[in-house]
């Protein structure tokens, strides 16, 4: 089996996460592909806007859209007792219940992949998965880091102009947004008045590094 861990905040999840995720699926004939929500990111700290049980619901409603697509909580704060959690402790965890014929993959964006060489415990990362890379609109290089061992793999020509930031400014100021995220998510965001003036002025501290 192949599958792919497609970590974030998912603050909130949207058609641009869906597209990717099932871009790579497609090109890479992947039979799963995990949305893994974080719960502590340090490199986010204060900055998201909903809790770590709502970004959570949001993702296994949009999940709905595949049946490749899960939102396991790899990441959930209170299974962890307080404990942050590096993409190399998920990557274990996951692997513990994989079988001896499993092949595991790390999608994320080509920003992301550049700022490899800060990632806790890379060399570990790098005997663990492949990774799958989504390249920018704007660029045609393939720039690798210099890590021994890397395996990576460029899904290019992905189109995403939907960004988490739009979506809550669009809540935020009651303006549709069909046609950035599925009705069910932004229906349950509308319930638990997320975003919201009130909301997106108070601090998630449920905020992971690499």
């Amino acid at each position: 089996m192949k599958i792919a861990l497609f970590g974030g905040s998912f603050d909130p999840i949207h058609h641009g996460h869906l597209t990717v995720a099932r871009a790579a699926a497609d090109a890479f004939d992947l039979d799963r592909v995990l949305f893994v929500v974080s719960g502590d990111p340090p490199h986010k700290a204060g900055l998201l806007r909903a809790a770590y049980e709502d970004r959570q619901r949001m993702a296994e409603l949009a999940c709905r859209a595949d049946a490749r697509f899960e939102a396991p909580r790899l990441e959930d704060p209170a299974r962890l007792d307080g404990r942050r959690s590096y993409s190399v402790d998920t990557i274990e965890r996951l692997q513990a219940e994989l079988g001896p014929g499993d092949r595991l993959y790390f999608l994320l964006g080509e920003d992301a992949f550049r700022d490899l060489g800060i990632w806790h415990r890379l060399d570990d990362v790098i005997r663990s998965v492949e990774f799958l890379v989504v390249s920018r609109p704007d660029s045609d290089s393939q720039p690798e880091p210099n890590q021994p061992g890397l395996r990576a793999h460029w899904l290019r020509g992905v189109s995403n102009p939907v960004s988490s930031t739009e979506v809550r400014r669009r809540i935020a100021a009651g303006e549709s947004v069909d046609g950035l995220m599925p009705r069910e998510v932004a229906e349950y965001a509308q319930r638990r008045g997320l975003y919201r003036a009130a909301a997106a002025a108070r601090p998630d501290r449920n905020v992971r590094p690499h």
